[in-house]
């Protein structure tokens, strides 16, 4: 079985505080603290940021004990993808996201036209991270980051994250009372990053301001423009279930753990192969028919280990794997994506 992180590891706070510290769950701010986000105000204006928008992003800053203790202790379940992926995509979640790809069939088929992304894994891909907005988080943004920076263990992150915030604000695409988020600084109905928010936010509706948080149609062409700039081809889909020969050699496989993405990608590179070869390998897709008689290549990945699950990952695999380095969470958007495939 494998051992996961079932919450998503998303990390960003950082703030900077005003003399007036506000109290949030009853805590008082630890006098270290105010101290902390006094020296960030600081830093802030040095990076350029102007005075005007550090009081107002930190006029109000509170200490989000809570959110550190989520970060310190994330629950790992042991779960499998036949314990998983019911609970992901559930019935409920397909019912739902049907509904949405004919509400919003106009603006996914133009968003999907001008990025190259088939509206079902925008659809999927928008469900997985917020129940299709949801569920965002009611963290102040810029005090989720503060307080995560201050917890000090990943303080680079997150002060980087608090900048990328501080550009949002500056930019003017959301105000400093609707920058909502998880208590690690997620946005959004897409559960974008600031630093994300900055590489791959994309404005839907032409009104001038990328908003993740309250306008669908800037979320479609947020998502879009995140997979097709790390690789998305329109042309593919994610991947298959397959059924291996009875001395089929792991070692076609991707290992279940590999150390990283770059590792990662090093383990792809070396053992994909076209169909036709895993074809003479003899894999088959799981109801036992040939593979499909196509020029692509694929490779092998066993979220469970060896003697869980078998799948036939494409390109596009990656692209998810770019989004969220985990097999579980890019199965779970692939199944969601399958099940909605004809609407």
């Amino acid at each position: 079985m494998n051992l996961i992180k079932i919450s998503k590891a998303c990390l960003l706070a950082l703030a900077i505080a005003t003399p007036s510290l506000s109290v949030a769950e009853d805590v008082t701010p630890p006098a270290e603290f105010v101290d902390y986000v006094e020296t960030l105000k600081v830093e802030a204006k040095q990076k350029g940021f102007s005075d005007d928008l550090i009081n107002q992003a930190f006029s109000k800053i509170t200490f989000h004990k809570r959110a550190i203790k989520a970060d310190k202790n994330q629950p790992e379940r042991v779960e499998t993808l036949e314990t998983y992926l019911p609970k992901r995509v559930s019935d409920y979640k397909v019912k739902i996201a049907k509904k949405m790809m004919v509400k919003y069939k106009e603006p996914l088929a133009r968003v999907s036209k001008q990025y190259g992304v088939q509206p079902r894994f925008i659809v999927s891909l928008w469900g997985l991270e917020s129940s299709f907005g949801n569920y965002t988080g009611n963290y102040n943004v810029v005090s989720a980051l503060t307080t995560m920076a201050y917890e000090g263990r990943r303080e680079t992150f997150f002060k980087k994250q608090l900048w990328d915030a501080l550009t949002i604000l500056q930019q003017g695409h959301i105000n400093i009372t609707d920058m909502k988020g998880s208590w690690a600084g997620a946005m959004g109905h897409n559960q974008f990053m600031p630093s994300s928010f900055l590489a791959y936010a994309a404005d839907g509706d032409g009104d001038g301001k990328k908003d993740i948080w309250t306008n669908p149609i800037d979320v479609f062409a947020s998502i879009a423009n995140y997979l097709k700039q790390v690789g998305w081809n329109d042309n593919l889909t994610w991947g298959r279930q397959v059924k291996l020969p009875d001395n089929f050699d792991f070692g076609h496989a991707i290992p279940q753990r590999t150390g990283g993405r770059t590792k990662w990608l090093g383990h792809w590179q070396r053992t994909e192969k076209t169909l036709a070869q895993w074809q003479a390998i003899g894999v088959r897709r799981f109801d036992g028919r040939d593979l499909p008689n196509v020029d692509i290549k694929a490779a092998m990945v066993f979220p469970d280990g060896e003697t869980g699950r078998a799948y036939l990952a494409y390109d596009n695999y990656k692209s998810l794997m770019h989004w969220n380095l985990s097999y579980y969470f890019v199965t779970s958007v692939g199944h969601l994506a399958d099940r909605i495939k004809f609407d």
